[in-house]
């Protein structure tokens, strides 16, 4: 009975040991075949690390290239729009103009420009670059085409939108800075301000003497006198004056104390609005 029992105990071993190796040997190859994931997964994240890296390149080389290209286009946009300022001053030329077929698109391309130029200026933004002149070239044109009467009735008849961004820019630019850009901004409204039916609808803009009162404090003296040529181009006619009279009255102690300080320019502009707007009291 003991050799029975012995024997059926050595049995039971030989069977667990059996049982133990055939675990052994699935577990073995359990860890080959996560071996060999690991080595596909490792293959796989090397080969898009790879990929990724040429693609970086790629991303890097073409912002370099997009950048070039805006650098380009903004140096050719500056002298191309620096010569259009510059040969606009001529009526024949500001004519030829105007009889293209791409006129309008152009000017509403130009406020759309200038407006996002402003909106990006960052604060201490230097203002000598070639954006700036790409810009300035854009408001000196407009500027001339206004000069000419039949800039300003073109002005009137399709680019009203355009007037009515230059109005909101003067309202959008920090006090001090862009100067040479509000000061063609201002000369462009004075030359449609020329113009009679300008001059009414500038006169009924709404916000535009509360913008023209502000630029009166600016510390730059070419802003307040043009600003001061505006007003007194707006008050120019009876019917203006009448409209503008109370918004005048919220006007005067900045016209009064720039009577008094400032350039000479300034100061002589300052008197004679003075004297019209009190020769316009005692007529009333």
């Amino acid at each position: 009975m003991i050799h029975v029992l012995h024997f059926f105990a050595d049995l039971l071993v030989l069977f667990a040991l059996y049982i133990f190796s055939l675990a052994l040997e699935e577990r073995e190859l359990d860890c080959e075949h996560i071996k060999a994931r690991l080595q596909a997964t490792q293959s796989e994240c090397l080969r898009s690390k790879e990929e990724n890296l040429a693609l970086l390149v790629q991303v890097t080389e073409l912002r370099e290239q997009s950048i070039q290209q805006v650098d380009y286009c903004t140096q050719m946009g500056s002298a191309l729009c620096t010569l259009l300022w510059g040969v606009s001053n001529r009526e024949e030329t500001v004519k030829t103009i105007l009889g293209m077929d791409k006129t309008a698109e152009f000017f509403s391309l130009a406020a759309q420009t200038v407006s996002s130029f402003v909106e990006s200026l960052a604060a201490n933004q230097d203002e000598d670059t070639e954006e700036t002149h790409f810009v300035l070239g854009l408001a000196g044109t407009i500027t001339n085409v206004a000069a000419v009467s039949c800039g300003r009735d073109f002005l009137m008849s399709s680019c009203r939108e355009l007037m009515e961004k230059w109005i909101q820019l003067l309202g959008k630019i920090r006090s001090g800075s862009c100067n040479r850009l509000r000061v063609l901004i201002l000369m462009s409204l004075y030359n449609v301000s020329i113009h009679r039916e300008g001059l009414l609808w500038i006169s009924q803009y709404m916000g535009l003497m509360s913008q023209l009162q502000l630029l009166l404090t600016d510390p730059d003296h070419e802003v307040c006198l043009h600003t001061l040529r505006l007003i007194q181009s707006l008050i120019l006619e009876p019917d203006t004056l009448h409209m503008l009279w109370e918004d005048m009255q919220q006007c005067l102690p900045h016209i009064t104390e720039l009577s008094h300080k400032g350039s000479p320019e300034v100061q002589k502009m300052a008197t004679e609005l003075l004297e019209e707007l009190r020769g316009s009291t005692v007529d009333s």
